[in-house]
């Protein structure tokens, strides 16, 4: 008998019994999990079934990911981001372009083997942001609010706007690779962002409308307030899965869409949505650890480790640097924005999406680049949070005091 699921639940006990302990620290609960995951996965214990690694993984991977693009997205207040957009909006359309430009450039030149639409679907994989990793960073009141409403704008679209970026080169890979017409490739895109928006507009409004007028003739239980917006969020991807759309397409327009409609906040609508999240998310990277990054750990090589240790970096930090050229922003704070750029869960999901819907003749080489990644993310920035958010905080008060805007 297997004992993945009393490992996974014993786990997420011993990380919630000293959660309170572990904030503020260098060890943050995603590591406990991938760590974990690594222990117990074939790399070391081999206490996890590897039969595991197929839909299963997918099926979990892809309905957190569905609940964490309609929750972010839903609490998007365009309203406030137009009044401090300058940030998020130069991270998001100058420098997530030339992240993904810069991703691809690298990948080409350290892994000579893949072609152009393969060394964009690499740099595709890897250029959202998960701020969950660094929670640290957007939760420690010492640093500026807009800097840490930029990161979490960032981190809440980018993985949203990659999706159709990502469905787009898979396609143009199919057609390069003579697995797929260029027609067909077209209208597989088409159908993709159509429906998806359309299931998402759907579901986003029909959850919306729910609030509003049904909240206000007093028809909606207490307890069934929580529920609205998991069931829309699985709605929304469901619908749009349905009708041959990209269910994170409709998870994420379904949570702007929702967001818009009720207006006046949404958190006490997403607790429910958040816990439930978070507990997913918990079992997503202990299963990330003993499926993906253990047998990815088998397969280095100095290209992968020098990629992932660029990634991180230079194929970060420098796009952000540019980006906010004319910001007025200090060398401080673009270095802090720079590198508080994890990569987590969208990364997985690509990579899984990558490796179920495509047979590119390189994928091993992108999805373990892509897994390695994600990992040493998870060390590195889970480390770094904390120490940073301090001392970043304390020069940011200083020049706060000295009337000096960071």
């Amino acid at each position: 008998m297997t004992w993945t699921l009393a490992i996974v639940a014993a786990t997420i006990l011993g990380v919630t019994a000293c959660s309170r302990f572990l904030t503020g620290t260098p060890v943050t609960p995603t590591m406990v999990f991938v760590a974990v995951g690594v222990l117990v996965g074939p790399l070391v214990l081999g206490e996890v079934d590897l039969s595991s690694s197929g839909s299963p993984v997918r099926t979990l991977a892809e309905a957190t990911l569905a609940l964490v693009l309609f929750s972010d997205a839903s609490r998007v207040d365009l309203r406030e981001l137009r009044t401090e957009r300058s940030l998020p909006v130069r991270l998001l359309g100058i420098g997530l372009p030339l992240t993904i430009a810069a991703g691809a450039a690298l990948a080409a030149l350290l892994f000579g083997a893949l072609d152009v639409s393969e060394a964009l679907i690499l740099a595709v994989c890897l250029a959202p942001t998960d701020a969950a990793l660094g929670q640290a960073v957007v939760t420690d009141e010492r640093v500026p609010e807009r800097i840490r409403q930029a990161l979490n704008v960032e981190s809440g679209l980018n993985d949203g706007i990659c999706v159709p970026v990502l469905l787009i080169v898979l396609a143009t890979a199919e057609t390069a690779s003579g697995l797929e017409g260029a027609g067909e490739a077209l209208r597989i895109v088409t159908e993709e962002i159509g429906w998806g928006i359309a299931g998402g507009l759907a579901a986003g409004a029909l959850a919306g409308l729910i609030v509003v007028r049904a909240g206000r003739r007093g028809l909606i239980a207490p307890a069934w307030r929580q529920t609205i917006s998991v069931a829309a969020a699985f709605l929304a991807y469901g619908l749009a899965d349905a009708l041959g759309g990209s269910g994170f397409i409709g998870a994420f327009v379904a949570g702007m869409t929702f967001g818009h409609l009720v207006r006046r906040g949404t958190e006490d609508l997403t607790v429910f949505d958040e816990n439930l999240g978070q507990l997913l998310d918990a079992v997503t990277f202990i299963v990330f650890g003993a499926v993906l990054l253990g047998p990815a750990l088998e397969e280095l090589s100095w290209q992968v480790v020098l990629y992932a240790v660029l990634s991180l970096t230079v194929v970060r930090m420098l796009p952000a640097a540019l980006a906010l050229i004319g910001s007025r922003t200090h060398r401080p704070t673009t270095a802090f924005l720079g590198w508080f750029g994890p990569r987590g869960l969208a990364s997985i999901v690509f990579a899984v999406i990558v490796v179920e819907e495509s047979d590119l003749p390189h994928v091993g080489t992108i999805v373990v680049t892509t897994y390695v990644t994600v990992g040493l993310s998870v060390l590195l920035h889970g480390l770094t949070a904390a120490p940073l958010a301090r001392r970043y905080g304390t020069w940011a008060g200083a020049h706060r005091r000295a009337g000096d805007p960071t």
